[in-house]
This record gives C-alpha cells, structure tokens and sequence, in this order.
C-alpha cells in the first residue's frame, strides 16, 4: 500500500513485459501527457502531434543501436497503453524537441519554458548533522505536466533495482538504485550543432541502471547527448560530482569543503567554448537560487537528529527569495496557462538509510512522503552483491 499520493508503478521482468506493466497501470497518466504535449508543443513548434512522431522516428535507429533494451521496453508501453511506439518516443523527447534545429522558432531565452529548471544538492562529508549523505532537488517544469508525474520501480535482476520520479511514459528522469548511486538532472539548454545524439532519458536510464559507480560515470562522459544538461551523480559511499554535459566537451566539479554542492540551470564547472562570446543563462533565476539554496542547506549541518535534518532541507527547498520563479517555484499567472511553470516534486533521498523521500507538489505546502519500499529493498542491491558473491564463493 502507498504511503504518498503521487501514482506508483512497480514493475518487473524483461524488457518488453516490464514495459506492458507499465503502459498498462499509466494509461490514462500517458494520455493526460500525450494531451498536454499536443497543445503545448503546438504552440511552441508549432507543429502538430503527428509531425512530431514523424520528427521522433529519426532517434528510433540510434536508441536502438546504443540501448536496445530500452527502446524494447518503450514498445511494452505503447503496447500496454494502446499507444504507437513513436507517441511514447515524443514523450521522452520533450527536451530535444524544443531545442532541435528542425523544429521551427527559436525559444526566447527569457521565456524560460524550454529547460528544467531544476535544483539539485548533496549533503555529504558531515554537511548533515545526523552524519547521513542526502541527494535530492526541486524538479521545476511545466505546470500543466504536474498530473502525469509519477514514481516508478523497477525491478530488472541483475540490474540494480531503480526508484525514479518521471512523467508518465517515459523510462528514466531523476532517481536512485538499490546500488547505492543516485543521479539529479539539471537542464542547461541549447546545441552546437545539427549531429544527432541521445535523448536525456535514454542517457539518465542508462547511468542508473548501472551497479558500480565507475560505469555510471563512464555512461555520463561517453554517451553524446543531443542537448546539453548536468548531472549530479552520486554514491553511498560519500562519493559524489557534479558533470555539465554537452553535444562537445563537459565539465565537472565537487561538493565543497564543507560537503555541500548546488547545482540549478547555469554552467558552474566551465564555460564550452561554443556559447563563450555570447552566454546568458536560460533561466536567470537560476543565479540566485543556487546560493539561496546552499545557504539554506548549510543549517542542515546544526541538525540533531534525522527528523530535523529533513525537516531544514525542506524548509532550505522551499525558499521563496524571487517568487514566483524561487527554489520553491509557483505558476506565474502572467504566462499562458502551458508556459506556466512550478515544483512538480521535490525529492529527498537519504543514501544512508535507503529512505526515498518526496513531496507530491511544491515543497512549501507539501510534506515529504516515504515511498513504501527502501532503496536498498530488491535485487541489485550492495547486500544483495555481496551475498550472491559468498554464494559463488562456497559453491
């Protein structure tokens, strides 16, 4: 039985079945989505819902070519849904749809309806006073996607076992596995050029689907993706980095000396030389809410128990300083009603315990909600690892 209000998921088995569960117990998520993209992206590309199938069918060879898996399972949940495999193609495309150069108009960057404008943090190395390594973020999107938000579990033996927060439909946003690594997005907008690389989802899918913390950085540095965006990859171990991808070079940095690390929607790592003479942020608000957030999450450290611990992360998530566009982000009613933007979902997720934590909403008015399983539950697992390993060992 769920302990949160958002819609859970679990599903399990091979590829193209787990996709069948999930397409089945998401249909009506997936057509809210499917509704929502239309208008929204109509208005934006002006591009109707079937010219962006036929825009997404030129991913389908590389996706199946780099993750085949993957793309098997997104046919399960076009089969479990009644869907075309292309209508849940465009629903993990959302991001490089906007950006990519055959899709009409440029967005303006102050319009900041084309990025997630996303923050993410790590408490580590003693930032929490009751000693445990938290990740998490305030995952700010398009108001109007907020009822298609919902938690997934997969449980995909010997692959570690995987908790994520996505919008319906799609394989992989934000989340944790039952190894212990943990990966927060960031959208930092724009291309460099017109080559063809792999959706966001895909890319996220695959670090998280990874056991050791050596391959789940490898997938971040060798995967191409089509846009750029940072990642923040974390390990239970107190190990965690913060890597701006791009189409070129990508850049990195670490928590600071006190074991914090922020991370919002502007390159804080490097500069690529492709956007140097002409850089602007596209979301400008970005440049305060990191440090408003760091400085919220540095009181996590005076924390005496773990109660209070999450209590000052949430209350550090839920700062207002630039209402309507804050860290805890609200619709501003001056935009049209699908450029409107807010929280979707704030996570924590204590990679000591195992506890995943979210709220269905934004954070100033929504407590943190214990999904029913931990982390650590499932194969995959780093206990699960290590007995499998003892077993080989005695036989």
């Amino acid at each position: 039985m769920s302990n949160t209000s958002l819609r859970i998921v679990e599903i399990s088995g091979p590829p193209l079945e787990r996709g069948r569960q999930y397409g089945t117990a998401a249909a009506d998520l997936i057509t809210k989505a499917i509704d929502f993209y239309t208008e929204a992206f109509q208005q934006q590309t002006v591009l109707e819902w079937d010219q962006l199938r036929g825009r997404a069918e030129r991913w389908m060879g590389l996706c199946t070519e780099t993750a085949p898996d993957l793309v098997t399972e997104m046919r399960g949940i076009a089969e479990g849904s009644g869907r075309d495999v292309l209508d849940i193609m465009v629903l993990n495309l959302r991001g490089e749809i906007i950006y990519d150069a055959g899709f009409a108009k440029a967005p303006e960057p102050e319009e900041r309806d084309d990025v997630d404008g996303c923050t993410s943090f790590v408490l580590t190395d003693g930032a929490s006073g009751d000693g445990h390594m938290y990740v998490g973020q305030n995952w700010d999107w398009r108001f109007g996607a907020q009822e298609t938000v919902m938690i997934l579990r997969v449980v995909q033996d010997p692959k570690p076992t995987l908790i994520m927060q996505v919008e319906a439909g799609q394989i992989g946003r934000h989340g944790a596995n039952s190894a212990g690594i943990a990966l927060n997005a960031n959208g930092l907008g724009g291309r460099f050029n017109d080559e063809l690389g792999m959706p966001q989802t895909f890319i996220r899918r695959m670090v998280l689907d990874q056991a050791e913390l050596p391959d789940a950085l490898n997938t971040l540095f060798r995967q191409k993706p089509h846009i750029a965006s940072n990642a923040v990859l974390s390990h239970r171990s107190g190990f965690s980095i913060d890597v701006e991808t791009t189409p070129g070079s990508n850049g990195w940095m670490y928590p600071d000396k006190s074991g914090v690390m922020v991370h919002g929607n502007h390159y804080e790592a490097f500069m690529p030389v492709q956007l140097a003479a002409t850089y602007r942020p596209v979301s400008v608000d970005s440049l305060f809410r990191v440090p408003q957030a760091r400085r919220g999450l540095e009181r996590v450290s005076t924390a005496t128990s773990t109660g209070q611990a999450r209590e000052l992360i949430k209350s550090a998530m839920s700062d207002h300083l630039g209402y309507p566009e804050s860290v805890c982000t609200h619709p501003d009613e001056r935009r049209p009603r699908v450029r409107q933007w807010s929280t979707l979902l704030s996570s924590c997720v204590d990679l000591t315990t195992g506890d995943y934590l979210v709220t269905n909403g934004t954070p100033c008015d929504h407590n943190y909600e214990q999904i029913p399983w931990n982390l650590y539950d499932g194969p995959g697992s780093a206990h699960d690892s290590f007995n499998r390993t003892i077993a080989e060992v005695s036989l």
